[in-house]
């Protein structure tokens, strides 16, 4: 599977696919209100089939319902469905059930295989209008669906995701992963990604591209964006911190203005612009810095982190770093590449662990940097160390090393 994005130009008939999305956002507060109707009334859930249903008789009696496609609808039915399913495996760790949206902050609707085509060059039909968008690339393959997406400043993008079938998923025996064009389903990748990324269930492990013959470890920080175990060092240019000024000088000229008034809605555009600024140069960073690696290095590996955790303790700096997304786009600039992401367990010592004889402290503290090992005497920086040892036990996962260090001999 492929994702491909493309921006509509700006029309005055985009106020159709507009009022489209705000009446997907009214169906879904509706769909919310049956819910918890229905639990108050009978304690159960209430079931996708059953809400589809009466979804769509209520949907012959209401002409504003009926701009939105029926798959559409469908689909809405199918976001809550989910959303409860996660509610109820992941309740205990803080996972919240869904609840009601602001219509205008409500952003995308779904069609499926019905309710738009594509007319040639750069023009698509959605319901009953053509509309144009910028195609910045060929669309190849099978179109499974397309997403119709509003920014908070008003902007209409098309998200298609495509099926190419040249290449099948990461999981599939035997098969080798193209180094130029490689498609893969995101349930696929999410699903590698929980069970730790590697090692693959035995007989399935991909084909690694050796184009380089080199394996790193990686060990993030919050001074140091990366440190990789060859000793070099990757500062975050930490782009929410460079424009605070900005956001905060928007944030204030917002917050002043009369409510409902046109002065407002242009304050609330300029604060939505100020951060969609930083999120488009911290995703070209992250790109470009991915492409990086993938290029220097055939296996890369990384420690698993509780980033919840860490936001609570570190809040902003952490969520400035964004070690996630980068990952995200570290996996997909890999599979396409032929190479490999690992994770490594997150209990493993790699901190307190010495890189050259293998001695574990018992204790470490946080904001010790460097320390001496008792073993063989040898001086640990605190960053580059955990990074050698996490290339150790990513090599070792991927059966390129062993984990256990043998004692160092003794010249005499």
């Amino acid at each position: 599977m492929k994702t491909l994005k493309f921006k509509l130009y700006e029309h005055k008939r985009n106020r159709y696919l507009k009022r489209m999305i705000n009446a997907s956002g009214v169906i879904y507060n509706h769909c919310i209100s049956l819910h918890k109707r229905y639990y108050r009334m009978w304690s159960k859930h209430l079931s996708c089939p059953k809400l589809q249903s009466h979804i769509a008789k209520l949907r012959k009696r209401n002409p504003f319902w009926q701009s939105v496609g029926s798959q559409a609808v469908q689909d809405i039915c199918q976001r809550i469905e989910k959303a409860y399913q996660l509610f109820f495996k992941h309740n205990k760790k803080g996972v919240r059930p869904p609840g009601f949206k602001k219509i205008k902050k409500y952003k995308s609707f779904t069609l499926k295989q019905a309710g738009y085509k594509f007319l040639g060059g750069n023009s698509v039909k959605i319901g009953s209008r053509v509309y144009q968008y910028w195609n910045s690339r060929e669309i190849e393959g099978k179109i499974k669906t397309l997403t119709l997406k509003r920014t908070p400043l008003g902007e209409l993008f098309m998200v298609v995701v495509v099926d190419s079938g040249e290449a099948a998923s990461i999981f599939s025996q035997g098969e080798t992963r193209s180094a130029m064009a490689v498609s893969v389903d995101s349930a696929a990748l999410a699903s590698h990604r929980a069970s730790g990324g590697l090692p693959f269930p035995l007989g399935n492990e991909p084909e690694i591209k050796f184009t380089t013959g080199k394996i790193a470890g990686f060990d993030f920080g919050l001074k140091t964006f990366l440190t990789c175990s060859d000793g070099t060092t990757i500062e975050s240019p930490q782009f929410f911190k460079q424009s605070l000024n900005a956001v905060k000088r928007a944030n204030r000229h917002h917050s002043k203005k009369l409510k409902s008034s046109s002065n407002r809605e242009r304050a609330r555009k300029n604060l939505a612009r100020a951060h969609e600024d930083i999120v488009n140069r911290r995703s070209d960073w992250f790109w470009k810095l991915a492409h990086d690696l993938t290029d220097r290095f055939d296996v890369l590996c990384f420690e698993t982190l509780n980033l919840k955790g860490m936001k609570r303790l570190w809040g902003r700096k952490v969520s400035d770093l964004a070690l996630r997304d980068f990952l995200d786009i570290l996996e997909w600039q890999a599979l396409k590449k032929g190479k490999q992401v690992v994770y490594i367990d997150q209990w493993y010592p790699s901190s307190k662990t010495c890189s050259c004889c293998g001695h574990v402290l018992e204790t470490l503290d946080l904001s010790v940097r460097e320390w001496r090992c008792p073993s063989c005497q040898s001086v640990n920086g605190r960053d580059d160390n955990a990074s050698r040892n996490i290339q150790t036990v990513g090599a070792s996962m991927v059966g390129l090393g062993d984990v256990r260090l043998a004692t160092p001999a003794i010249a005499v």
